[in-house]
């Protein structure tokens, strides 16, 4: 989801991907818009505890409606930009477009066997504590590779404020709806699971990830195959992540908001495609 040459406006006329510096400077309003909305992840990292309605019993509606607009994202926008991706890599490493496809997905599959993992090993990490008498946590180590792991994907996430594949308002509004309802229903999750851990460290560290992720897009354009082995790798960490939440029996999740989100999310992307 890199730019890396100026697109057309579709009234005509170039317009410049912010901080490529391949088509004029960046303006400060794509700064200070940009700021506002990483601003707000962190919000939503630092004070999703406080956000009582969230925890009802079965899974709140807006949870539900948050899951399924994330899962709109992976399915139109997630697992498309792989193509996108899959064209640097033939480009950059000199391979052809059938082995590209194949290392790109691979990635993405790699990236999605590795959360699963850690995932697993969080949930017998817990049973073990609770056998010995140590409460319902994580060990020490498992809990920084598990933070560690979403902090960065929040770097990406952060990075690609600055750096996206679709260039213009509505795009970005979309990319950042789709984040901050993410990052509610994840972040929702991740503090269920290990509440005193995640109020004590993991929402600073993840904060603090999303803002430097913003700020290393604000000075750095990264070569576009870096990104992409990147974005593989954690679309299948995102794919992982946003039908967890959902699918599980214990969610309690509502098929009706769920629904709604992803059509509704689904509806406004083919809208936004339709008027490109």
């Amino acid at each position: 989801m890199v730019i890396t040459a100026p697109l057309r406006k579709p009234g005509g006329g170039l317009v410049c991907a912010a901080g490529t510096g391949q088509s004029g400077a960046m303006h400060d309003s794509d700064i200070f818009v940009t700021a506002a909305m990483v601003a707000v992840f962190a919000l939503v990292h630092l004070f999703i505890g406080r956000l009582k309605f969230l925890s009802a019993a079965p899974r709140s509606r807006w949870l539900s409606f948050s899951g399924g607009i994330a899962v709109s994202y992976v399915f139109l926008h997630v697992l498309p930009d792989l193509g996108v991706h899959e064209r640097a890599f033939a480009t950059a490493l000199g391979m052809g477009d059938s082995l590209a496809e194949s290392l790109v997905y691979s990635l993405a599959l790699v990236g999605l066997a590795a959360f699963y993992g850690l995932e697993r090993a969080v949930k017998r990490s817990r049973a073990r504590s609770r056998k010995a008498g140590e409460g319902d946590r994580i060990e020490d180590h498992l809990e920084w590779v598990h933070v560690g792991s979403y902090a960065l994907l929040n770097l990406l996430i952060g990075y690609l404020l600055m750096h996206r594949e679709e260039y213009g308002t509505w795009s970005l509004l979309l990319y950042f709806v789709a984040m901050s309802l993410h990052f509610m229903t994840s972040d929702f999750g991740m503090r269920e699971d290990h509440t005193a851990a995640y109020d004590a460290r993991g929402r600073w560290v993840i904060s603090a990830a999303v803002v430097a992720g913003w700020l290393i897009g604000l000075i750095v354009t990264l070569p576009a195959v870096v990104v992409g082995f990147l974005f593989a790798f954690l679309a299948g960490g995102i794919t992982l992540n946003v039908l967890k939440e959902e699918l599980p029996e214990d969610r309690e999740s509502r098929f009706l908001p769920f629904l709604g989100g992803a059509g509704i999310y689904a509806a406004l992307m083919l809208g936004e495609r339709a008027m490109v």
